[in-house]
């Protein structure tokens, strides 16, 4: 979502005739080259004959007029056929994207829909995600620390660079994502009298074991609701004895904390 819609959707005709058909068909009437108008689609010239073909296998009239030689070297053009199925797709096309527009605009005006969606919408790798609101910034002349209290409870800190946090302008009262890799996660069962240094620590019990051949993913239920979720070794997992209801604590850096925000 590149352009920050919420809605997207796939126009088809037929089941079958997508945005990269019509994409040769419009190449195609601009080049009058089923070569050149693959390149200018995106598809290799094998693929661009099969999915002509299959369309012409399936119209009732031809929708291609091919020339050899001549004055202009030959070619090949839409017929009238393929020229209508070509308007008809801009026209729904057209209207596609305003019914789209519209639905935009209709979610906007419900602020809790839109806003989980708008928190839905970013596509990234960090398996632990978390909405929150920032409570407090300090902005210091090469770093920055926020502290985000998260909507399930409790809070995360989280520390960057100064220009970082200026580039996010990074306020208190801000709604903001704090991202974290799964393999920044420490888990501990045990303090032993012991403190850390991790601002973040964040006590649990584990609710999933999921085994593989190298590591585990184990996932720490928060009182809140939130979960949490830490890739740890196989061997890490007997030494510690992780098992579902085991009491854990989630402990990461706050330099391990990625934070997202919108204008």
């Amino acid at each position: 979502m590149s352009d920050g819609a919420l809605l997207t959707a796939e126009l088809r005709i037929a089941g079958r005739l997508d945005a990269r058909f019509f994409a040769l068909l419009e190449a195609l009437h601009a080049t009058g080259s089923i070569n050149r108008a693959a390149k200018t689609a995106g598809l290799s010239y094998k693929g661009a004959w099969l999915m002509l073909e299959t369309a012409c296998n399936l119209a009732q009239e031809p929708l291609l007029q091919t020339t050899t030689g001549g004055p202009g070297g030959g070619g090949t053009r839409l017929t009238p056929a393929a020229l209508e199925l070509l308007g008809a797709w801009r026209q729904l096309q057209a209207e596609h994207r305003d019914f789209v527009r519209a639905q935009e605009a209709r979610l906007a005006r419900l602020p809790a829909l839109h806003g989980l969606l708008r928190r839905m919408s970013m596509k990234t790798t960090a398996r632990n995600q978390y909405a929150g609101t920032v409570t407090a910034v300090d902005i210091g002349p090469v770093s920055a620390q926020a502290t985000i209290a998260l909507a399930a409870g409790g809070e995360i800190a989280a520390t960057m660079t100064s220009a970082a946090a200026k580039r996010l302008k990074l306020k208190k009262g801000q709604e903001a994502l704090a991202l974290v890799k799964a393999s920044a996660i420490v888990l501990v069962t045990d303090f032993a009298g012991w403190q850390l240094s991790a601002r973040n620590q964040l006590a649990g019990t584990v609710s999933r074991v999921e085994r593989g051949a190298v590591s585990s993913v184990v996932v720490v239920t928060l009182p809140g609701g939130a979960a949490v979720t830490a890739t740890v070794t196989n061997e890490g997992v007997e030494a510690l004895g992780l098992a579902v209801g085991t009491p854990a604590t989630a402990v990461f850096k706050a330099s391990a904390v990625m934070v997202a925000t919108q204008p």
